[in-house]
Parts: structure tokens; C-alpha cells; sequence
């Protein structure tokens, strides 16, 4: 499942808009560069993490707070680093 469908990637890319420039950043490159390769653990925790209210996501990436579920804080600090391809 290494392929995601442009409807889906279309989707999620809305989904990463929050309306503060730096998250959406943060969110849409690890969509582009991360998402497609990812596995479906990781593809779920994404999708859990855009669950999250955006104060709650920007705590996360910001370094504020620390998600309570391993998935999403293994994910926060792979968005937040920098650690993928191209970023």
C-alpha cells in the first residue's frame, strides 16, 4: 500500500491546512515527502494527528506539550526534525 491515490493525498492536503502558516508547512511537506512511502500504522497515526484542535497540534509541534500515544509523538518529532527526505 506504498501508493496513495490523488484523491486521498487531495483530502489529507485540506485536512493540513490549519491557517498558521509554519504547521501547514510542517504538515504538507511530511504529506508529500513522508505519507506516500509510509506504512498504514504510520498513515493512521497522520490521519489521528490531524484529528487533533489546532492548539493541540501546534502545542505538539512546537515542543509545548507531548502526545500521550507513542504513534503520535514518534510522528510529532519525525514532522518536527526535520528527519525525512528533502526537508
Amino acid at each position: 500500500m506504498a501508493r496513495t491515490d490523488a484523491q486521498e493525498l487531495g483530502r489529507l492536503r485540506w485536512r493540513c491546512r490549519r491557517g498558521m502558516r509554519e504547521l501547514d508547512e510542517l504538515l504538507t511537506n511530511y504529506l508529500s515527502d513522508q505519507f506516500p512511502g509510509a506504512d498504514p500504522a504510520q498513515r493512521a497515526a497522520f490521519e489521528q494527528l490531524l484529528d487533533c484542535p489546532d492548539i493541540e497540534l501546534n502545542a505538539y509541534c512546537l515542543g509545548q506539550r507531548v502526545p500521550s500515544s507513542p504513534a503520535l509523538r514518534d510522528l510529532v518529532v519525525r514532522i518536527t526534525s526535520g528527519s525525512f527526505a528533502g526537508h
